[in-house]
């Protein structure tokens, strides 16, 4: 495991629950708005967290944390992120896996083994437009496709969630969406917004009126659609 990042206590990663939040390095997708530059593209001299210095800080705050939270990057292209979780359930934590769901195998894997209770999963934009934002060089939706049914058919809580942008998002994106994820348990639209670390800063937000008008062209689809971390 390459692990860039501790976040040692967080009330917003993980919904409902008191939080680690750990950042891995890596990640197959370059989207422009990306707001982790170095964790997508880590620089040469990046510093690097050891896993006892993780276990050592899990081990003295467990009594009150609920969970961990990984993120990235993109955690499941780590092979021993499975070793990694276990780890963490055998102090007795809940951990939830954020992914942008390119490596469904492994998605399936650690629900099987109950290695995950909870997975938030990014969704770029419509099927049509995904790899616009993505920007592989190899780009196959049909992963992606796969790990949103995986977690659709699972008993396992989970999300789908956009960051929205003017440049890149319209009504018609909305509803290609909605009909791909219909009846999922949740999903989240988030507003872009700028930091020192977006890979380029190009983007706009939605004004708020358009968000909202874009939850009500959702909940035909998803009923559970709703906006986050909105001012």
């Amino acid at each position: 495991m390459l692990i860039l990042g501790l976040q040692k206590t967080t009330l917003l990663d993980y919904p409902g629950k008191v939080a680690s939040t750990i950042f891995t390095g890596g990640c197959n997708f370059r989207c422009p708005y990306c707001h982790n530059r170095d964790l997508v593209m880590p620089p040469a001299d990046v510093f690097a967290y050891s896993q006892d210095e993780i276990f050592e800080h899990l081990n003295n705050k467990k009594k009150i944390l609920d969970g961990v939270c990984i993120t990235g990057g993109e955690p499941t292209l780590h092979k021993d992120l499975p070793e990694f979780i276990a780890k963490i359930k055998d102090l007795g934590l809940l951990v939830k896996l954020d992914s942008n769901g390119t490596n469904p195998q492994m998605i399936e894997y650690l629900i099987s083994n109950n290695l995950i209770d909870y997975v938030a999963m990014d969704i770029k934009n419509s099927k049509e437009k995904y790899n616009d934002i993505a920007c592989m060089s190899k780009f196959d939706i049909k992963p992606i496709e796969e790990s949103v049914e995986i977690l659709k058919g699972s008993t396992i809580d989970y999300e789908f969630r956009t960051t929205i942008m003017k440049e890149c998002h319209t009504a018609d994106d909305m509803i290609s969406i909605g009909e791909w994820l219909s009846d999922a348990k949740s999903y989240y639209l988030q507003s872009y917004k700028e930091s020192e670390q977006v890979i380029n800063p190009i983007f706009n937000p939605h004004s708020i009126e358009t968000l909202e008008h874009f939850i009500e062209l959702l909940k035909p689809y998803i009923p559970n659609a709703s906006l986050r971390g909105v001012d």
